[in-house]
């Protein structure tokens, strides 16, 4: 499965947790980064898959 492309508020946000804080860990950020927008694909592809199979 594939992760969706960051939003412009996620790069916003990566950008100042990068440049602007004293970042935890770049890899930290990174790695929740690609975690997030991977949970975010597996939700919407679990979100159509329940929507095109009413219950009945």
């Amino acid at each position: 499965m594939t992760a969706l492309v960051p939003s412009v508020p996620e790069i916003r946000y990566l950008l100042a947790r990068l440049l602007l804080r004293p970042p935890i860990s770049a890899s930290f950020i990174i790695a929740w980064s690609l975690w997030r927008r991977q949970h975010q694909a597996d939700a919407a592809i679990a979100h159509y898959k329940r929507r095109s199979n009413p219950q009945l």
